[in-house]
């Protein structure tokens, strides 16, 4: 069984990543990269945590129920795009994950095979095992 805990910490091959957040009338971007997490478990649920320099990171593992994989064309330019979809319980998008490039469709070195190589692993649709414990 693979939970999502598992499923982040794998993501720190992923280098990095513009991570994005939507809501009804605001939209949140930030870039960097998910490496040091650290777990909390709240009255609320279980937290995946990440502080740095630019941004803190707080994710309720509890409310994500499925990972999507998907590519897309970029708005400006012509290469394809990366993301990872981490949809809520009630079937929306609480959170994007994509590869962020340099130029425009320069990833850096490994960046697409690591983000291949989870979507091999986990398949397009993926839902995590609930997270037992955070230790």
């Amino acid at each position: 069984m693979t939970t999502l805990k598992d499923f982040l910490e794998a993501c720190e091959s992923l280098g990095t990543l513009r991570l994005i957040v939507t809501s009804s009338s605001a939209v949140l971007e930030a870039r960097g990269k998910i490496e040091k997490l650290f777990y909390a478990e709240l009255p609320k649920g279980k937290y995946a945590n990440m502080h740095n320099e630019g941004f803190e990171f707080h994710l309720n593992m509890d409310k994500i129920k499925q990972v999507k994989f998907e590519t897309g064309e970029a708005k400006r330019g012509n290469f394809t795009t990366y993301a990872i979809r981490f949809i809520d319980d009630q079937e929306e998008v609480a959170l994007s994950a994509f590869l962020q490039w340099g130029k425009p469709g320069e990833y850096e070195p490994g960046q697409v095979e690591a983000w291949q190589e989870l979507k091999s692993k986990y398949g397009e649709i993926w839902q995590p095992s609930p997270v037992e414990t955070l230790s």
